[in-house]
């Protein structure tokens, strides 16, 4: 706008100039060409009176010379004018010739001596005016050599030349008057398509798209026009394609678990994504060009970023931030540009779940090699001793045979629980779907731990037992009841007991074994279902087992869609609680019960 209305007043201001300069001139030259024209016109006219004249100047007589003059010059309404060839003033209409000086060097005269017509215009000393003066050689009383010179006073030359000059400046204003106006109605015409193109190009990113077009033209103007049509339609690409890049590059970067968290050379944080607010504990959103010492508390990330942006080098390290509840991090951090202090970049990986199962990892494997060593070592132990002679020990050789077959059984169990584990944890191997009755299902489980009751001498009673029925697989949920039964049984005293129940609460099939065991610390019971975890070692090798049931218990409830609880008191005993849905009715669909709430 502002643009718009310094080119209009330059561009009216420009055309004034011009059209004063103009006129200004035309009218000098005008004035100049109409003054000439005039004393052309005076000399012309001169010049026929004094042909005129010189015809009547031979019959003159000598003594009625200046008569003639006096009429003469009336009669040509001139001032007329004899001079004889020395230069003498014979007669003058105007003046006494005899007070007049000698005219032989006038210029005019010269050139009428010389037999030409001459002409001036000088001031004339005698009548004290500017003159037109003409002189004409003639003849008198019979001789040659004589001038007539004839004069014309120049304010009449002025007056016409004023009264035409005052005719030019009249035209010359009115034709300024109406060029002010086209100047000016083309400068708003013209400012006006400047403003639009101005208007155009100023709102070229925002409004790229819904700008209507320029007015066509083929000047100049809407060659520009055009150029910023198809300007526009680039940027509104290039625009395009970068909110679309900008958006993915936000939405990948807010999706991402991990943290991303850029930098600029004075260490304030340009960017940082939602996962990097929320594993500092910071409010969302975070501001902008904030100070990174006051958005993180970690001095050795901050140091880290630090060098980076010193040496300009990626750099990685596994970090712990307390400021993440203790979590681990491996931080990449990358700088923005090949030169140090433009900035940089750091991710953040969380690893503290990779650092978990690298660490069940380290137990497991020496737990495996544990558990193998033992059965290992005695069946390597009893074969040397067999081997070395004890095969002829009629006495020990069958025992010794028989724990060999004890530790090789055991071998087998650890091996056959492993393979069961691996297969539940893989989820390779479908699980299966089909309707299973939970009263038979533990029935069975009853049974077959009935044996082992007998020997430890603990009562198994079956409470309040429900006939519920959910979807799974018999074989695995009875192999989790006997698991469980298992452990109550062989973690129970001498006249202990183990009750069962199963119910149904809220669409849940609910079965609760409770033993009157030696009970479980609570500090371990975050890990009893972990994989070779034992609470009592020594029970544990006394009385068998490979430390994998209840692992194996808890992927098979999990795979069942439910949950596995516990609860115990040392020296009182133990419940564990095991929670699966209720299969639908064959009829609606709908689950036997109340549905859990939403």
């Amino acid at each position: 706008m502002v643009l718009a209305s310094h080119i209009s007043r330059k561009l009216l201001g420009s055309a004034v100039l011009v059209i004063a300069a103009s006129l200004v001139v035309l009218d000098v030259d005008l004035s100049r060409y109409t003054a000439q024209r005039e004393i052309e016109d005076a000399r012309r006219r001169l010049t026929n009176e004094a042909q005129i004249l010189k015809a009547e100047l031979d019959s003159v007589p000598a003594g009625a010379v200046e008569r003639w003059s006096l009429e003469a010059g009336g009669r040509a309404q001139a001032r007329v004018t004899l001079i004889d060839p020395q230069g003498v003033v014979l007669a003058d209409s105007q003046h006494d010739p005899e007070t007049m000086e000698n005219h032989a060097q006038r210029p005019e005269i010269r050139q009428a001596y010389a037999g030409e017509v001459g002409s001036s215009i000088r001031h004339s000393h005698t009548l004290d005016h500017d003159l037109c003066y003409l002189a004409i050689p003639v003849h008198y009383g019979g001789q040659a050599g004589y001038v007539l010179r004839l004069a014309l006073p120049l304010e009449d030359l002025d007056a016409a030349t004023r009264a035409v000059h005052l005719r030019i400046l009249e035209a010359s204003l009115a034709a300024a008057l109406v060029a002010v106006l086209l100047a000016y109605f083309f400068s708003r015409s013209f400012t006006r398509r400047i403003q639009r193109l101005q208007n155009f190009a100023e709102n070229l990113v925002e409004h790229a798209g819904a700008q209507g077009p320029l007015p066509a033209s083929d000047d100049e103007l809407g060659a520009l026009g055009r150029s910023l049509e198809q300007a526009a339609g680039q940027l509104r690409r290039l625009v395009d394609g970068l909110s679309l890049e900008s958006a993915r590059r936000e939405a990948i970067l807010s999706s991402m678990v991990e943290g991303v968290l850029a930098v600029d050379g004075n260490l304030r944080v340009t960017f940082c994504n939602q996962s990097f607010g929320r594993l500092i504990g910071a409010s969302d959103p975070i501001p902008q060009r904030v100070a990174l010492v006051e958005l993180v508390r970690d001095p050795a990330l901050i140091e880290m970023i630090s060098g980076v942006l010193r040496s300009g080098q990626s750099h990685k390290q596994r970090l712990h931030l307390p400021a993440a509840q203790g979590h681990s991090f491996e931080v990449q951090v990358t700088p923005l540009a090949a030169s140090p202090g433009r900035g940089a970049i750091a991710i953040l990986h969380d690893i503290t779940d990779l650092e978990r199962l690298e660490r069940v990892r380290r137990d497991f494997v020496a737990n495996v090699s544990h558990e193998l060593r033992t059965p290992l070592t005695a069946i390597r132990g009893y074969a040397e001793t067999l081997l070395e002679g004890a095969l002829e020990d009629k006495e020990n050789n069958r025992r010794f045979v028989e724990i060999i077959k004890a530790h090789a059984i055991r071998l087998g169990l650890i091996a056959r629980d492993l393979l069961i584990l691996s297969e539940l944890e893989s989820g390779q191997t479908p699980a299966e779907s089909e309707r299973v009755s939970v009263r038979a299902a533990l029935q069975s489980a009853l049974r077959a731990v009935e044996p082992e009751a007998r020997d430890r001498q603990v009562s198994v009673i079956p409470e309040e037992i429900e006939d519920v029925e959910i979807r799974g697989s018999r074989v695995r949920l009875e192999q989790a009841l006997m698991n469980l039964l298992d452990n109550a049984l062989k973690f129970n005293r001498p006249g202990g007991e183990v009750r069962v129940r199963s119910c149904q609460t809220d669409g849940y099939a609910r079965i609760s074994i409770s033993d009157t065991g030696i009970g479980i610390p609570s500090e371990d019971l975050a890990r009893i279902f972990e994989r070779f975890y034992r609470v009592d070692k020594a029970r544990s090798s006394e009385v068998g087992g490979t430390g994998l049931g209840l692992s194996i218990v808890k992927h098979i409830v999990e795979r069942m869609l439910g949950t596995i609880e516990v609860e115990s008191r040392l020296g009182k005993g133990s419940t564990f609680t095991v929670q699966l849905p209720v299969a639908p009715t064959p009829e609606t669909g709908a689950t036997v019960g109340n549905q859990p709430p939403a």
